[in-house]
Parts: structure tokens; sequence; C-alpha cells
């Protein structure tokens, strides 16, 4: 039976948004402190090119992850971005990942970011108007999220497919699919022109 990378990837391949000129990474981890402790095994078996996304906010030990990660992606060939933590991912000399409520950010702000650590930036998104901010912040990537119905946010309401569909073409950034994706899900994605998925209990 075909992985979710690996089905992550087959989407990727029929994706039309490139940056600057290259394919957009295969495949999405997000980390998260409760159900996904330890992604250093799931973060090995990536394909290359993959972002890993550090979460585990909460987490007294997110550094000393972060830096187990960078060595790991930097072996592997992966991306390592850090969620909503400038000093963090300098320290690391990863790339940064802002949460929907972080696309506030003044445009200077970012464009500060690029002068002290010129690296890849990806959004969390959840509406039509999230993917215009980030548009405007020229991030790489987007998550647009909840697809599906997700374990992570039980009772939230799921944008659908046709719903997602829509954003994805109206939006000029390669956009991931997160929220509910799953080997079972993610083959309702196809000609949805997805970049991939981003995933954490998908994973397991």
């Amino acid at each position: 039976m075909a992985s979710l990378a690996d089905l992550s990837r087959r989407l990727n391949l029929t994706c039309r948004r490139t940056i600057r000129g290259q394919r957009p990474p295969p495949v999405v981890l997000m980390t998260d402190q409760a159900r996904l402790p330890d992604p250093l095994p799931i973060a090995a078996g990536l394909p290359v090119g993959s972002l890993v996304i550090l979460r585990h906010y909460d987490d007294p030990h997110r550094q000393e992850l972060g830096r187990a990660l960078a060595r790991l992606c930097r072996a592997k060939r992966l991306r390592l971005l850090v969620a909503g933590d400038f000093k963090l991912a300098q320290s690391l000399k990863a790339g940064l990942h802002l949460p929907d409520y972080r696309l506030d950010l003044p445009v200077p702000a970012i464009r500060l970011w690029r002068r002290l650590k010129p690296g890849y930036l990806s959004a969390a998104c959840h509406s039509a108007q999230a993917l215009r901010r980030a548009e405007a912040l020229r991030v790489q990537t987007a998550l647009l999220s909840p697809v599906f119905a997700t374990a992570s946010h039980p009772g939230a309401k799921s944008l659908g497919l046709r719903q997602f569909r829509r954003l994805v073409g109206q939006s000029s950034l390669p956009v991931y699919a997160l929220g509910g994706v799953n080997r079972r899900t993610i083959l309702a994605l196809r000609g949805s022109g997805a970049a991939g998925v981003a995933a954490i209990g998908g994973f397991l």
C-alpha cells in the first residue's frame, strides 16, 4: 500500500504552481507535542525536499528537538521550518512558518527577516483572505485547512472539497491540503491542483 508521502508526491507531480521555476516540496510534516511527540522517525522517511514544520509550541525541550531535527534535515536533504518563532528559526538556520494569526505582520517585519535570514517562508491559511495576505507577504507555500474533519480540531467546520478546490484555483501559491488528510481522504484531492498534503496524524 502506498504511503501518505508517496500519494502526496503523486499529487505534487500534477501541480502547476512552481517556486521560482522549481517544483514545490512533495509533502509537509507538521510536528505536534501531543500527537507526535517524537517526529524524528517519520521525518527520516520523507522524500527528499519535503518540509518539516516544527510546532511543539509549549514543549520545554523545543530548542533541543529543533537542533535534532535540523541535523536530520541536513542529512536527509529536507527543509526545516519553525512555526512562529523568528529567533529559533534564525538560530537553527531554518525557514519560518507563519500561523494564520501571524499573517497580519507588517511587510517590513518580513523584509527584515529576509535580510537577517533569507530563507523559506510558509503560511497557514484558513480562508481566501488569509491566502491573499500570504501572497502579499510573498511566502513560498500555503497550508490551507481544515479541508476535512480533523481530530486536532474536533467540531471545527471544514472547508470541504468544493471550497478547497476553488481557493486553490484562485491562489498563485502552491497550496497544501491540511486537516483530516490520510491515505483514504487524499484520494479525493486528485485533480484539485493541490501541491501535496500536510499532515500530523496521517503519518501515524
